[in-house]
């Protein structure tokens, strides 16, 4: 993902592995959208994406940097 700053819009959603259905968990700034995905519980982590409006990262990979 580009470099961005904490106040840029974003979704946060959650891609079901098994249906491929996607869950919009919120639409808002990267850092409210950080601390609604830290909240999630860790069987979901691995399926949260951020998506910009240019971009698409997996929650798991954005933390690693």
């Amino acid at each position: 993902m580009r470099t961005i700053s904490d106040d840029v819009s974003v979704r946060l959603y959650h891609l079901d592995d098994e249906g491929g259905s996607a869950t919009t968990l919120i639409y808002g700034t990267l850092s409210e959208a950080l601390a609604v995905a830290a909240e999630q519980p860790e069987a979901l982590l691995a399926g949260l994406y951020l998506q910009t409006s240019n971009d698409v990262v997996a929650y798991l990979d954005y933390l690693e940097g």
